[in-house]
């Protein structure tokens, strides 16, 4: 099996861990929190911090009267093979403290910094963590003493907010209750006991310690106690002497401290039968013995909820964006993905996949026709002004049969008008096709961790854009010269080969000369006009959809990004980095998440390790 200290130094090693990447608190879902731990219980002046310095073989710990500790103390005892002893802090992880009294120290400064030089508490915990060959693997917290009354320059809440402190860290099933009580008061009244009772009824969870036992009064002695007969625990009592105030002001080590403790045990005519169960290193050891079988107990939740947590990490960093290599070939690759995916979006719309393509349809099937419909032909095609421009094309020499050049004028002039459609349909197209990249650029979940590209993407696409319009207005403008260019003489010889409308029944088409000027005359020649338009309208209608498409629709799914992967593909390292810039809380905050995971794939496989060795031994 795996040993004690290598167990429960693995726990340690990995709530350090949780404790430098603030992976702690009192929500109950931190690993921190699932991980076993003893918290020190006991009233103001029951000799807490006498047991927490034997246990760790150090005088550490402020000392003085009235509320001492007023800030949790969590305390991280980590075995070392080597005889150096140290102590860290979290909120100093750059020092070490070789010097103990320096420790004593930071405490008791770090304490006012949150709490100032006031007897007020406060739940921000202080993390230490001391390194020594001296001690076992144990966490402790250290909480405030529990008080019955304030005293001066203290609120009147101070004795709930402190039991509410103190039962916030002591309720949680994974909390071992270390409930210290001086030997001198009874046992009934102890208000570490008490408290005890209430979140941890059969005991299953406490550890039960009397201090100061050599200061009781001459021919008293608690062995009903110790032995269980005043108040019974799942676990046995423990007895601790403390050092006395004669030996704190002659400043005798801990090491003395113990061997003295040890004697007094041995030596005593009331607990000689119960030495071998009694003293702080006793104690520490049964603390050890018993945080490894809990942890063992636990192997399977702590493993649940690591391969939980581990699951919503991978999910929230794959929301975030995993991190970018740092090398060029890296951030290239990931420009490139990232416009794929863009272009893929920008393709589902066109397509259909998506919401937005239909409109350009609707430029075609509605926006145009209604654009053809509503052109001036009616009074272009007037009889006044049908008059007055063949007149002007006969000029002084009017025409002898049919007025060709002012055929010719009025179909020009009249086919003029089917620019403002057919380039109101190009810029139609081309509102729609920006539109749909903005959309397209905003549904790329990809894109959204790096707003330098998006402008990037957002810029070269309009870009290409505006090239495929140019090219689309130039087609259809093209198409509408092609009609002026040259005219379907086919439809004229059919005209000439009807007969004329107005022209009495049973006369010969020659046999009446006709006014050139005539409203008759110019009525048919508009009339001829007219059908000559709305048969290339109807062209037009048709060529005009096919030209855009062609030139705008199709060259945007095609070539939108064709010019941008050839510039990012030539830019330098630095261009591309300057390309992928994030948000900075939004980077810290995934550099957090990664630390995290990190950190619990490491924890399971080294409990998943531990555990894997106990099989097989």
């Amino acid at each position: 099996m795996a040993t004690m200290e290598s167990l429960i130094g693995l726990v340690n090693r990995i709530q350090r861990a949780c404790t430098v990447l603030g992976d702690y608190g009192g929500d109950g879902g931190s690993l921190w929190e699932a991980l076993p731990s003893v918290a020190v219980v006991g009233g103001q002046s029951s000799g807490k911090s006498s047991v927490l310095e034997s246990i760790v073989g150090r005088d550490f710990l402020p000392r003085g009267s009235g509320i001492v500790t007023r800030r949790p103390l969590v305390l991280q005892l980590h075995k070392t093979e080597s005889g150096s002893e140290y102590a860290e802090f979290l909120h100093a992880p750059r020092r070490k403290y070789t010097d103990f009294a320096a420790v004593r120290k930071e405490i008791a400064d770090e304490t006012d910094r949150i709490t100032g030089k006031t007897k007020q508490i406060s739940n921000v915990p202080i993390h230490l963590s001391i390194y020594s060959p001296h001690v076992v693997n144990l966490t402790l917290i250290d909480l405030p003493g529990l008080t019955k009354v304030a005293v001066e320059g203290q609120p009147e809440s101070i004795v709930r907010d402190i039991e509410d402190m103190v039962r916030s860290y002591v309720e949680k099933p994974n909390c071992i209750i270390l409930a210290i009580s001086p030997a001198n008061q009874d046992i009934a009244t102890s208000d570490a006991i008490k408290l005890a009772r209430e979140v941890d009824p059969t005991g299953e969870r406490t550890f039960g310690v009397v201090t100061k036992l050599d200061l009781m009064d001459k021919g008293t002695n608690a062995l009903d106690v110790l032995e269980g007969r005043s108040y019974r625990l799942q676990h046995p009592w423990v007895g601790i002497v403390n050092r006395s105030q004669a030996d704190i002001n002659k400043n005798v080590d801990m090491i003395a401290a113990r061997r003295k403790e040890q004697e007094y045990f041995a030596t005593s005519p009331d607990y000689g039968h119960l030495s071998h169960k009694m003293g702080s290193e006793y104690l520490a050891k049964l603390l050890s013995k018993h945080l490894e079988s809990v942890i063992r107990q636990r192997i399977p939740s702590i493993i649940s909820l690591i391969n939980k947590t581990i699951d919503e990490l991978e999910a929230e960093l794959d929301r975030l964006g995993r991190p970018i290599g740092a090398d060029g070939g890296a951030q290239l690759y990931t420009i490139l993905e990232m416009c794929r995916a863009f272009d893929r979006i920008f393709k589902e719309h066109l397509d259909g996949g998506r919401p937005g393509g239909d409109r350009i349809y609707g430029v075609f099937d509605n926006q145009l026709p209604a654009a053809l419909k509503k052109l001036p032909f009616d009074r272009h095609l007037s009889l006044q002004n049908v008059k007055k421009v063949i007149s002007e094309a006969d000029g002084y020499q009017p025409h002898l049969i049919a007025p060709e050049q002012g055929y010719r004028r009025l179909i020009d002039s009249s086919l003029g008008y089917f620019r403002g459609p057919a380039e109101a349909s190009v810029d139609a197209v081309h509102f729609v096709l920006k539109e749909l990249v903005r959309k397209s650029i905003g549904e790329t979940e990809e894109l959204k961790r790096f707003p330098t590209l998006q402008s990037d993407i957002a810029a070269a696409s309009n870009e290409a854009l505006e090239r495929f319009r140019d090219e689309g207005r130039k087609t259809v403008l093209r198409l509408v010269e092609m009609e002026s260019t040259y005219l379907t003489v086919e439809f004229f010889r059919k005209l000439s080969q009807e007969p004329d409308k107005g022209q009495a029944p049973g006369s010969t088409p020659n046999s009446q000369a006709p006014d050139r000027y005539g409203d008759s005359h110019l009525r048919r020649i508009g009339s001829n006009v007219n059908a000559y338009v709305a048969m290339v309208c109807d062209t037009l209608r048709n060529t005009i959809p096919k030209a855009i498409v062609h030139c705008q629709v199709r060259e945007a799914k095609r070539s939108l990004l064709n010019q941008f992967y050839a510039h990012v593909g030539s830019r330098e390292k630095k261009q591309l980095s300057a390309m992928l810039d994030e948000d900075p809380s939004l980077m810290e905050k995934r550099n957090a998440i990664a630390k995290r995971l990190e950190l619990y794939k490491s924890a399971r496989h080294e409990i998943d390790s531990v555990a894997w060795n106990d099989k097989l031994n």
